[in-house]
């Protein structure tokens, strides 16, 4: 005769996380629109209609800023259209500098609710990874999700090298206490970011904009265990919900 199935009290299935290591910019940081884009654009001195133009010249310069390795003004020195120059000190790099940094201070709330609740439910540590310049960087490390959610935030311009390099990931990894790397989740919604992270060991997501992908990697799932009503015989099913 078969033995009929009663469903045990729920409980509470803890992600196996050491640590959490994420991407600001397209993770937690929302991207610039369109508009965002033409105001640069304008103040940059390029002409109206050539908004593509300039956002595509504008990241064909930006590594080396990230990076540290060339300061505000010479970045911008090679995206100013007609008579514009901005050297040190000029208003118009202080207002280049701001629109630019600005702009990438968005944040996604539904994003920033599912880390605090892993957080409050987890307690794993976060760490921050962005590939930023010096003034972003500044203002990230000043913003209340910061502050509350990340055990340290390490960006590429301090560190003088930008993700995918390797070393990014390990100097992530030591801001974390060196977690085991297959118990370590890397978030970023740059394929080539994981994929650099896989090849060192480590989980990732790459995440394309659905935090239920972030909430099912990171939050406590509940699972329901079904026992046979009749002791002594071994019967259980488990089933998880995210």
């Amino acid at each position: 005769m078969n033995t009929p199935l009663v469903p045990a009290l729920p409980r509470t299935e803890l992600p196996d996380l050491e640590a959490v290591l994420l991407d600001y910019n397209g993770v937690i940081g929302l991207q610039p629109d369109a508009d965002d884009w033409r105001q640069l654009a304008t103040l940059a001195g390029w002409p109206e209609g050539t908004t593509e133009d300039f956002e595509a010249a504008f990241w064909k310069r930006r590594t080396p800023y990230d990076e540290g390795t060339i300061t505000t003004s010479a970045f911008w020195s090679r995206l100013l259209r007609g008579d514009r120059t901005a050297p040190p000190g000029s208003a118009l790099l202080d207002a280049l500098r701001e629109t630019d940094t600005e702009m990438w201070t968005r944040t996604d709330s539904e994003v920033l609710r599912i880390l605090h609740a892993a957080q409050t439910t987890t307690g794993v540590p976060m760490v921050l990874i962005s590939n930023a310049p010096r003034p972003l960087a500044d203002r990230l490390d000043e913003s209340e999700w910061c502050a509350t959610l990340m055990s340290r935030a390490l960006y590429s311009a301090r560190l003088g090298v930008n993700k995918p390099a390797p070393r990014a990931y390990e100097a992530a990894l030591a801001a974390a206490n060196w977690p085991a790397p297959e118990r370590t989740l890397f978030v970023d919604n740059l394929l080539e970011n994981c994929l650099a992270a896989a090849r060192l060991g480590l989980r990732t997501l790459h995440y394309k904009g659905d935090p239920g992908d972030l909430a099912r990697h990171l939050l406590p799932r509940r699972s329901a265990t079904a026992q046979p009503a009749a002791s002594g015989i071994a019967a259980a099913s488990t089933v998880l919900a995210d």
